[in-house]
Order: structure tokens, then C-alpha cells, then sequence
């Protein structure tokens, strides 16, 4: 059985962004750590506080009163507070690693034992060019999975499209068997109809 790679992907900018906050809070714990030790060697709380500001924000938040706390201020809270959810789960949500089979080659063996590797931009390069050879299809681009070929196609003529997609799923097909490929599954997807022609919708 061949061993199919795992691998994953994830936003770079969201990464980038959850390693800068990742870095941030790692070095609040550092510094907080050594103002720790400072206390556990003895050194003044007067001192300590002086350059920390411990102390004076736990005194502040402990003396706060209900009365203290306005309309005005909750409702800054609440705003601050689903902004950061909104903002920081969405980092979270592009940054978390999506797990993915990695494409392989195809190998082809004749009956002589022989056996050549297929690359999968050469499969899809001949769905591609099957498709583009169609007079409706503006774009393609195709996809080998391993067990199929996927080519989502861009279109111009939109009283055609159920010709035009069959039309591309056949030529797809002979031009893999005319390249001397194993007869793989074909799937066309319309992903762009031209919007001078999307009228011809309605």
C-alpha cells in the first residue's frame, strides 16, 4: 500500500499575528516571573512596585464601587469585549493548521515491468487544455486528487451551459486517454459565467 504525506496549511498572516501575540504574552510571563523572583530575594515591594505597578492597579480595582462603574463604561466593556472575541477568533479560526493529503505521482507500469511517474500538473494540464479548447470556455483550471480530476471552468455562453459542461467532461476524458492516462474521473464545475452575458440568465 503507498503511503500517502500528510501535510497542513493555514493562513501566513493570521500565523503571523497569533506568533506575535503568542510572543507578546510569553514575555508578560517572563517579566512578571522576575518581578516574582525580585520579591522572593527580598528586595522592597515599594521598589518592585515602582517598576511593575502591581500594587497600585490591585488597589485600584479593589477600592472600585458599583457605583463606579457607569453606563458609559459597560457598554465600552462590552464593546472592547466582542470586538476582541470577533478579532481574536477569527485570527484563531485562519491560523488553526488544516490537515491535507499531499498530491502525488501517478505511476504508470506497462507489461514489461517498466513504470514511468506522472506529475500532477501534467494531468491537469491535459484536462486544462482539453477544456480551453472548447469555444465557450474562457478559463480552467483543474485539480488531480489522487483517485480524480477536478476542472472548474469559466464561461461565456450561458444558454449552453449544460452542452458546454458535458462538452468538457468528454474532452477531458479523451485527452487523458489520448496522453495515455488510466481513465480517472472527471468533475466540471462552472465557477465564472462573463457578466456581459449573465443577463442571458434571466
Amino acid at each position: 500500500m503507498v503511503r500517502q504525506r500528510m501535510r497542513s496549511q493555514s493562513s501566513p498572516v493570521a500565523r503571523a499575528v497569533a506568533d506575535a501575540l503568542a510572543l507578546v504574552f510569553g514575555l508578560a510571563l517572563a517579566w512578571a516571573g522576575a518581578m516574582l523572583v525580585l520579591l522572593a530575594f527580598k528586595v522592597s515591594p515599594g521598589t518592585v512596585d515602582l517598576v511593575w505597578g502591581y500594587r497600585t492597579a490591585y488597589d485600584y480595582l479593589g477600592n472600585l464601587q458599583a457605583q463606579d462603574i457607569t453606563s458609559s463604561t459597560r457598554l465600552i466593556a462590552a464593546i472592547a469585549g466582542l470586538a476582541a472575541f470577533v478579532i481574536f477568533g477569527f485570527i484563531a479560526y485562519r491560523a488553526f493548521p488544516r490537515p491535507y493529503l499531499a498530491r502525488g505521482d501517478l505511476r504508470l507500469e506497462d507489461d514489461e515491468g517498466a513504470c514511468v511517474d506522472v506529475e500532477p500538473r501534467a494531468i491537469e494540464r491535459a484536462a486544462e487544455n482539453a477544456a480551453l479548447a472548447h469555444p465557450a470556455v474562457v478559463a480552467a483550471r483543474a485539480r488531480y486528487a489522487g483517485d480524480d480530476v477536478t476542472i472548474d471552468v469559466t464561461a461565456r455562453r450561458a444558454n449552453e451551459l449544460d452542452a458546454t459542461l458535458n462538452d468538457v467532461h468528454d474532452r477531458a476524458r479523451d485527452s487523458l486517454a489520448r496522453h495515455g492516462l488510466p481513465p480517472l474521473p472527471v468533475n466540471v464545475t462552472l465557477v465564472h459565467l462573463e457578466s456581459k452575458n449573465r443577463r442571458e440568465l434571466q
